[in-house]
């Protein structure tokens, strides 16, 4: 595993990732946001089945501190935001796979389907 690299600098790495991605929402924000370019806040909304507006907000504010998410206002009347994952953001493909697939054997060990 990630022990031979010691436990406190692994620890580290580990509880800033957490942080990072903390919470049910932020990954499924994110996947919403990997497929078919920069989106508004509806329609990021209607994506992420059961999440409220003003945890979406929040989320979107958080993602935004640590770059994995772009927030762009254009210059209109009304003002459009659209928001679009960072190529940071995009580095985290590999673990939203692998969550992916441990979670369908999650759900066939648990479930049994």
């Amino acid at each position: 595993m990630l022990t031979s690299e010691g436990c406190p600098s692994t620890m580290l790495s580990i509880k800033d990732a957490l942080e990072a991605l903390e919470g049910k929402w932020k990954l499924l924000i994110l996947f919403a946001l990997s497929s078919s370019g920069p989106k508004r806040f509806k329609q990021i909304s209607k994506e992420v089945a059961g999440i409220t507006d003003k945890t979406l907000s929040k989320e979107l504010k958080l993602l935004e501190s640590n770059q994995l998410v772009k927030r762009e206002v254009h210059d209109t009347f009304p003002p459009t935001v659209e928001y679009s994952i960072t190529s940071h953001g995009l580095s985290l493909e590999k673990v939203i796979a692998e969550l992916h697939y441990w979670g369908l054997a999650h759900r066939k060990q648990i479930i049994g389907k």
